[in-house]
């Protein structure tokens, strides 16, 4: 599969790597142009292009920016096919994105980034740690496997993204519609809780809507209160401990 990247960050970055390993064919863009990731690109096996290259000839294309900077981007998307896939792997934080009021409402994030675009979205990879993406991947069938939630409405489009969430050593659980995405945005069960299949599917069964947004602050103010830096460990159980039932 023709694959282009959009944000060579610790999760783009990150998906190229497991992608073109997995032998597709990768393009990698970052927010500077393709020097910026150039060396980087060429390590993972990826070619290095700018943003409006790596929408150019593809099936798929990943989306791993900031989420206020969706937007900035959507003019690289008007010439793309309507056939070709769009992974949005963005999560708001009001700290760093401001204050978005049709999210702050509560639109799910990725039918915000969906409007944004001007296309069809499906929301895939943002659950997930970048050191649980990057070092947590098993095989398919290997026990205890972990898995990552995928939303969408377009059934093609949905599929697409399950097998390559598979492919980066994930079990792929479909979690509906785009509507219900909000389900796996931050300060939910599901969000960068290293859950198994089951474990996951019941995580977005429990998850509270009203909750999320207090969550999610009590969630990012303790761990940036911390007197060390948190390890990989202890931000995983602080969002248990968080967004577990009450």
């Amino acid at each position: 599969m023709k694959i282009g990247i959009i944000g060579a960050g610790n999760i783009g970055g990150t998906i190229a790597r497991k992608l073109a390993a997995a032998g597709h064919s990768v393009k990698l863009a970052g927010s500077k142009g393709p020097e910026e990731v150039r060396e980087k690109a060429i390590e993972i096996g990826a070619v290095p292009v700018g943003a409006r290259d790596a929408v150019k000839d593809v099936d798929a294309i990943v989306l791993s920016i900031p989420f206020a900077s969706i937007p900035d981007v959507a003019g690289v998307f008007v010439d793309v096919p309507a056939s070709v896939v769009v992974i949005d792997t963005s999560n708001y934080y009001p700290m760093r994105d401001g204050n978005i009021s049709a999210v702050v409402e509560g639109k799910p994030e990725s039918i915000w980034s969906s409007e944004k675009l001007g296309r069809p979205v499906v929301k895939a990879f943002n659950a997930v740690l970048a050191q649980t993406l990057a070092e947590g991947g098993t095989a398919a069938g290997t026990a205890d496997r972990l898995a990552i939630p995928v939303s969408g409405d377009d059934a093609h489009a949905k599929a697409i993204a399950l097998q390559l969430v598979n492919e980066t050593g994930f079990d792929a659980l479909d979690a509906g519609q785009l509507a219900d995405s909000w389900r796996q945005q931050p300060g939910t069960p599901a969000y960068c809780t290293e859950l198994t299949l089951s474990d996951l599917h019941d995580a977005l069964r429990m998850a509270e809507k009203s909750r999320a947004p207090e969550d999610r602050d009590a969630v990012i103010h303790s761990l940036m209160g911390a007197k060390t830096p948190p390890s990989h460990e202890q931000i995983v159980a602080r969002n248990r401990e968080v967004t577990a039932p009450r």
